[in-house]
């Protein structure tokens, strides 16, 4: 069966959605390195105005442009799921890959060392003390780093990503932080490499070192590689990710500095965080909670890429949504949404404590 064949007899079983939060909150202003809630100008111009004047928006005409900004933003979000349905199709009727082959996750492509981890993840005799024997624990923040792809994966899967950058293909962002990359259902990685990747792969992994925040129950998630380069994107401000869990995996080039930072989660004021550095290792990922505070310095020579999987558990996201801190307003969408169901539970025995999450 060919690639194409299987990605379109793999069925998903839940309608995920978003949480109307989307269109109004967490829109980055790159001019600022902030993030700004927008739900009218009388709004915005109470919640930022002093803030923003203060950084330097010296002028009325100014702050008009940032407004025309946010709302041309908003409306990209609105219509994010049509529009990309739309590249998606014209990619499968116009794209010819250069290596069909990484479009269906083999073992071959995973370090040895991480299928041994889930051989032990799997087993009777796995326990959180036995993992952290044969992963690396950084910082005591809980961010953990291991094998994931082989080097001769990576390669073939940049020379995958940048064949399809020199297309005359449409192409989405990654995200309104990231203005470089490729988002991969678009490409068609979804069902057979990164569905397979989270099911089989990372969610043994995730399920004892994060049970309290919704490891075990990982059923979507939004894939993207982003590229970083003297000429396009440098550096990514402090963040937090729309995820439970987030796996961030250097693919290469040859790069200098860009190094990974790291500070607490989300809900530790600004002034009280305290930062650890992270070097890239080539086919190696970073596994961490979504909502801790992260960042990336600034790229100083060659190509840096990165694929990124947000994972996300409906489980707990059904719960409080991690953006707006708020029982979630469900909005239908096309694909995984941002993870949200209208049904999805914990089951009864299993809880998350949902105030620790605020």
């Amino acid at each position: 069966m060919s690639a194409e064949r299987r990605r379109q007899t793999r069925v998903r079983e839940e309608t995920f959605h978003c949480c109307a939060c989307f269109y109004t909150d967490n829109i980055f202003l790159e001019d600022y390195h902030m993030h700004v809630r927008f739900q009218d100008e009388q709004q915005f111009r109470r919640d930022y105005e002093g803030i923003l004047r203060r950084r330097g928006c010296r002028s009325e005409e100014h702050f008009k442009s940032i407004l025309s900004k946010i709302e041309k933003e908003v409306q990209r979000r609105k219509r994010l799921g049509e529009q990309s349905l739309e590249r998606r199709l014209a990619i499968s009727q116009s794209y010819k890959p250069l290596h069909p082959e990484v479009y269906v996750l083999q073992d071959s492509f995973l370090a040895p060392e991480l299928l041994e981890l889930v051989r032990f993840c799997t087993s009777k005799e796995a326990d959180l003390e036995g993992m952290l024997n044969q992963i690396q624990s950084i910082a005591d923040k809980r961010i953990y780093r291991f094998p994931v792809f082989s080097d001769e994966f990576c390669r073939l899967f940049i020379e995958e990503m940048e064949h399809f950058e020199q297309s005359e293909l449409p192409k989405g962002r990654p995200n309104s932080m990231n203005n470089y990359g490729v988002l991969l259902n678009e490409l068609g990685f979804d069902e057979w490499f990164i569905a397979p990747l989270r099911e089989k792969y990372l969610q043994p992994v995730t399920s004892i070192l994060y049970p309290d925040c919704g490891g075990k129950y990982l059923d979507s998630h939004k894939a993207f590689v982003v590229k970083y380069s003297l000429s396009e994107d440098l550096d990514l401000s402090s963040h937090y990710d729309n995820a439970e869990i987030t796996i961030n995996v250097s693919l290469g080039k040859e790069f200098a500095e860009g190094n990974l930072y790291f500070g607490d989660m989300r809900q530790v004021p600004a002034n009280e965080r305290s930062y650890v550095e992270i070097e890239h290792v080539v086919g190696q990922g970073l596994l961490h909670r979504g909502e801790h505070i992260h960042g990336a310095l600034p790229i100083t020579s060659g190509e840096r890429w990165n694929l990124i999987v947000w994972m996300r558990s409906a489980a707990v996201r059904n719960q409080l949504c991690p953006m707006c801190n708020k029982t979630p307003q469900l909005v239908e969408t096309l694909g995984y949404g941002d993870g949200f169901t209208q049904t999805r539970t914990l089951p009864s025995s299993e809880t998350v404590d949902v105030c620790a999450l605020i």
